[in-house]
């Protein structure tokens, strides 16, 4: 089966030209970069001599998020580490631009297809000395040609869905020789963990989803528009897909019932979506402003779609209920739900919908923790929304405790696997 994939991946090469050419045209690739995906002479390699590289690979923007912490920890007492952090999305790597400045020892770049000559020529270039696959990214050319390489490689918060485990119990001993190279299992649910021991896998461990680690810097939540919150009733719908756009105009359209002045903040998960929001709210005589960055919101509008990346934590920090996008699209509810953690980690409640497929774990832990809530269609939410705002200010900023001890306690547990793995002292 091994061999298979392999002659199969390098077979697809040339076609992943013309599928890439294809995400250009629909504005879902970087113009810029995308090179770095599929030619090695655009691998961009920078290394710097007596450092050890650390690789993380991580697709998208909430497995991004989820490094940094662990990153900042292992800098506390290893200055002579630099890490590599690799995505697949635009919009990771665009977060990536703006988050990580601040860092003089991070480099970002696109994940090369997982074909096997990109991935033997990427990793001879790099030279990591250690590798984590972060979440779901299981990919078995990169995870055998580390093999070859001698380079260690740890599956970090890993996570399997009921799809994806059915798909491998198909294959069960491809599974077992995958999934053995890792030296370390880091899971994010008790799931996957029974999975991979079902395996015979060795040091599979469940310490708590990393994407929960409560670490924040205040001082880049700052929003200039926080004057505004403080006299006004809003709420935000936060990483919305398109066939969301009308259910959010709903819900604002039901409030307004109750409440005539009232703001509803809508960030698109895609920015590129923002005029089909604003002219479908215009047909509905609503008032819009597209905010972009470092604008004021102006004071006769009342839909403010906010068109720039890296905003979401500005206005977590002063808003006190947020709905999370790609849980009312069924079409799409085996990919449903967006990562809500960082509106949790800012003291929010959590409103969604019914697909949350892709975070089942998590919402059903801000479930029991009374911090989230499951609605149905616009009129649930509007009537939840309507309820807190009878007190539209936040009371608090932080995370409710209960989210901080159990995130504490998972940095700290992680952390000492991970740099036990890191000095090659897992038993």
């Amino acid at each position: 089966m091994i061999l298979a994939y392999r002659i199969l991946t390098t077979l697809l090469y040339p076609l992943l030209f013309i599928f890439l050419f294809l995400r250009i045209l629909a504005k879902k690739e970087d113009l810029n970069r995308f090179k770095e995906k599929i030619l090695p002479t655009h691998f961009n390699v920078k290394k710097k001599v007596n450092t050890k590289l650390i690789w993380f690979h991580a697709a998208s923007i909430g497995e991004f998020k989820s490094v940094i912490p662990i990153i900042e920890q292992l800098s506390i007492n290893n200055s002579n580490l630099r890490y590599l952090i690799t995505t697949t999305t635009l919009s990771s790597a665009s977060l990536a631009s703006v988050e990580l400045k601040k860092f003089e020892n991070i480099e970002h770049r696109y994940f090369p297809f997982d074909v096997p000559f990109l991935i033997d020529r990427f990793l001879y270039l790099w030279r990591p000395d250690n590798i984590f696959l972060v979440d779901s990214e299981v990919w078995p050319n990169l995870i055998l040609k580390s093999k070859k390489y001698n380079i260690p490689i740890a599956l970090l918060n890993g996570r399997l869905t009921q799809k994806s485990l059915n798909r491998w119990l198909i294959f069960p001993n491809t599974a077992k020789k995958i999934f053995g190279k890792f030296a370390l299992c880091l899971c994010s649910n008790i799931a996957t963990k029974k999975f991979l021991e079902k395996l015979n896998i060795k040091n599979v461990y469940f310490e708590g989803n990393i994407k929960l680690i409560n670490l924040l810097n205040n001082k880049e939540s700052e929003n200039k528009n926080q004057n505004i919150f403080l006299n006004e009733r809003f709420w935000l719908a936060a990483s919305t897909h398109r066939d969301e756009d009308i259910f959010c105009l709903k819900t604002h359209l039901e409030i307004k019932k109750k409440y005539k002045k009232i703001i509803t903040l809508i960030a698109p998960r895609h920015i590129d979506n923002v005029e089909k929001i604003k002219l479908l709210a215009e047909k509905l005589n609503l008032k819009v402003q597209i905010l972009n960055k470092n604008e004021t919101i102006l004071s006769d509008k009342e839909i403010i779609i906010i068109n720039y990346f890296g905003a979401l934590n500005e206005f977590f920090k002063d808003t006190k209920s947020v709905f999370i996008g790609k849980s009312m699209v069924r079409k799409i509810k085996n990919q449903g739900g967006q990562n809500p953690l960082e509106a949790v980690k800012f003291g929010c409640k959590i409103y969604h919908g019914p697909y949350v497929y892709n975070f089942e774990d998590i919402y059903k832990i801000l479930k029991e923790k009374n911090i989230g809530k499951k609605i149905v269609d616009h009129k649930e939410l509007s009537f939840e929304l309507i309820r807190d705002l009878q007190n539209p200010l936040k009371e608090s900023n932080l995370a409710p405790n209960s989210i901080k001890i159990y995130s504490q306690k998972t940095l700290f547990n992680s952390m000492r696997l991970i740099e036990n793995f890191l000095k090659n002292e897992i038993n």
